[in-house]
């Protein structure tokens, strides 16, 4: 892999933060900024998360095995705008009041949701580095890592009853299609072998 394939991705990933901060101090995200800049947050965790999701695929799919190097990264991401997202709501939502946030995810279920995957997501990230492999080993953090598949069950889910409201299951039909595609690929190879004994 070229040297300046990673730097270029980093870069890359980190244009949309950049562009809503601006799009935020240049009001220019609508007639509603903080509902705008909140979902803006999710619907790119939600991308970072499809692009990590398909990176093994390519690499089998293409022999290039150097993606493999850019897994890591683009998962952080996928944790690096959750968070954004998660406190864009819990600044312009509910004003930084814990009780109000916390009353707020066992009141509405897509929230809960929405912090289910954020925690399991928050485990990822603190446990993405050879640190935590070696501490944890090997096949222990290969099983705590396959929690992403619960990650973008929860946050179709999450983005499923988020739309649900307005009655618009376009979009949310679209990622579910592709992150279903990305994870039964994922299922089929486990069990090929096992099918053609």
């Amino acid at each position: 892999m070229h040297g300046a394939v990673k730097p270029a991705l980093f870069i890359l990933l980190c244009l949309p933060a950049a562009w809503l901060v601006w799009a935020a101090v240049a009001d220019q995200l609508g007639a509603n900024p903080a509902e705008a800049l909140i979902r803006s947050l999710g619907d790119w965790a939600l991308k970072c998360l499809v692009l990590v999701l398909a990176i093994t695929p390519l690499r089998v799919l293409t022999g290039w095995s150097a993606l493999a190097r850019l897994r890591r990264m683009t998962g952080l991401f996928v944790f690096f705008y959750a968070c954004l997202h998660l406190l864009a709501y819990a600044w312009f939502d509910m004003a930084f009041e814990l009780s109000d946030i916390v009353a707020d995810v066992f009141k509405r279920p897509f929230i809960l949701v929405g912090m289910s995957a954020w925690v399991l997501l928050l485990a990822l990230a603190v446990t993405s580095f050879r640190r935590a492999m070696r501490a944890l080993g090997a096949q222990r953090w290969q099983y705590l890592h396959r929690a992403v598949y619960a990650v973008a069950a929860l946050t179709v889910l999450h983005f499923f009853w988020m739309r649900s409201g307005k009655n618009d299951f376009a979009e949310v039909a679209v990622y579910g299609a592709i992150l279903a595609t990305l994870l039964g690929w994922r299922l089929w190879r486990r069990l090929a072998p096992h099918r053609g004994a």
